[in-house]
């Protein structure tokens, strides 16, 4: 007797329906157990977790000769959701469950020794994936059931044990679908832990910060230990445009894939805020491994990824996220295929001005020479440094702000700011290029569009270019930012105030050719 039960495994953060295939024949000689369909070692060993978990659950472990196929054979299996499926269909040749009900049902999920049912790894794009095939019930772990509810349109079972699951297709026990209110998580997402009002003095850094989050710019903040650089970059999360339900559902995904989605948050409704030590590897950022999950760039996707003492971080580990960051995406390659994440953020980067931290104090003396300065920060390469647009220069604050009740500028007030500014790149991009939201992603073709020069502001630009010597790279990045100047200011044209304001923010460009 064959019992086909469809179970999903995850390709990268999207998943595919899987057919498992339960024949029990029987056994001439010994019994045995096989597994085929390309499984790993840890679908391989489900044999003995199915084995004792039925047992004990009060089951008879069927004596036959048994075939578990799992399909597509060409596509490799990974990991212990199959557990559950391949259980049931065990129980379905032998009669303990009708054999016909479990057709009702799609399933996934681990399973202890005890028959309890443990939480797998991306249910969310599982249940999209199912859904897509028309797939009305899916019988999951409790802990992923809310996680996978966020996908309106199939129905969700939780369960906990083995024996619910046998008493659900039999009909005996029934379990209502797990339910789960968007609109809520969406409005916890509202109530940020951090404010920008708590950082006393930095009016300067705040509005370039605004800048940055209004037009996607990636930052990089140069300034003495203890200025608030750290600070200042928790904070911008609050002051970013929320988050849409489909940006939502995709950075899930992610965290799904990668297993961080918990049952008490499971959907993404803030955006991520990552930030790695510098001593991570390059497969930690860009993701990789044997079987290989999304690394901190993509866990940082639609959020900001925060990389403080940028120059300590392995330099071989900052060149791979040039593409990353270029493209939006991770291609991870491996013999048996490639892999796409997703990895669409604002980098914001820390560093000191120089080894000691101290050059530019005004209290306390730098102890590195000129050459040291220079090795410090031709750590970071020049065409890293290209993808970054606003550098910013972050001043030591006065104690007397620092002791006062005056208040800084809020989140609030920020946020609506940055609002107003993407609302009109939302309307000057409508039919452009797919991906293109913001002026950040504009190419150079698009920047001759859309961010274009009258004659005496681009002698203005030109001008500078000489006169600051320059790089040539930072004049596309220029003309980007003060677009966006001009977006908060609510200026339909790019004007000399907003280009003057932007050449203040290629600060590290002065000097290089």
């Amino acid at each position: 007797m064959i019992v086909r039960i469809l179970s999903a495994g995850v390709v990268g953060i999207e998943a595919t329906g899987v057919d498992v295939e339960v024949d029990g024949a029987r056994a001439l000689q010994d019994p045995s157990f096989t597994t085929v369909g390309l499984p790993d070692k840890s679908v391989s060993e489900s044999k003995e977790r199915v084995r004792a978990a039925i047992a004990n659950s009060g089951y008879d472990f069927p004596v036959q000769r048994i075939t578990v196929n799992l399909a597509p054979a060409d596509l490799k299996k990974e990991g212990p959701a199959y557990d559950l499926p391949i259980a049931v269909g065990l129980l379905a040749v032998s009669h303990q469950v009708d054999p016909n009900a479990v057709t009702r049902y799609a399933m996934a999920g681990e399973l202890a020794l005890d028959g309890r049912i443990r939480r797998v790894s991306g249910a969310l794009p599982m249940a999209l994936a199912l859904r897509a095939r028309n797939v009305k019930s899916l019988i999951l772990p409790e802990e992923n059931a809310a996680e996978a509810a966020v996908a309106d349109g199939i129905d969700i079972i939780p369960v906990g044990h083995l024996r619910e699951v046998v008493g659900l297709i039999n009909g005996t026990s029934p379990i209502e679908p797990c339910r789960v209110d968007l609109e809520k998580f969406f409005e916890e997402a509202d109530h940020p832990g951090f404010d920008f009002s708590d950082v006393r003095g930095q009016e300067s850094a705040k509005r370039a910060l605004i800048i940055a989050a209004a037009g996607g710019h990636n930052v990089l903040m140069v300034g003495n230990p203890g200025v608030g650089k750290s600070m200042l970059s928790k904070r911008l999360p609050t002051i970013l445009p929320r988050m849409t339900l489909a940006e939502a559902l995709e950075t899930t995904k992610v965290w799904s894939v990668a297993g961080l989605v918990t049952k008490e948050r499971p959907l993404i409704t803030t955006r991520p805020f990552r930030s790695p030590h510098h001593t991570i590897s390059d497969a930690g950022i860009v993701g990789g491994g044997a079987n290989p999950r999304p690394g901190e760039i993509s866990l940082a996707h639609n959020g900001v990824l925060f990389l403080d003492e940028f120059p300590e971080f392995n330099r071989k580990t900052l060149e791979v996220m040039r593409q990353p960051l270029e493209d939006g995406t991770v291609t991870i390659s491996r013999a048996a295929g490639s892999l796409t994440f997703p990895a669409k953020l604002m980098l914001v980067a820390a560093m000191n001005p120089c080894p000691c931290g101290y050059l530019g104090h005004p209290s306390k003396p730098c102890q590195c020479t000129p050459r040291q300065v220079a090795q410090y920060r031709s750590r970071i390469s020049g065409p890293l440094l290209d993808r970054i647009d606003i550098h910013l220069e972050v001043p030591a604050v006065d104690l007397r702000e620092l002791s006062g009740e005056r208040t800084g500028m809020s989140s609030a007030e920020m946020f609506r700011q940055v609002q107003a500014a993407r609302d009109i790149q939302t309307r000057r991009f409508k039919g452009a290029r797919e991906g293109l939201h913001n002026n950040a992603a504009m190419n150079d073709k698009e920047v001759r569009q859309f961010a274009h020069l009258d004659a005496p502001v681009k002698a203005l630009l030109d001008g500078a270019m000489e006169t600051l010597q320059l790089s040539a790279r930072a004049y596309t990045r220029i003309r980007k930012i003060a677009r966006t100047i001009a977006d908060l200011a609510g200026a339909p044209e790019i004007g000399p105030e907003h280009v003057t304001e932007a050449i203040g923010y290629r600060s590290l460009d002065r000097g290089e050719r």
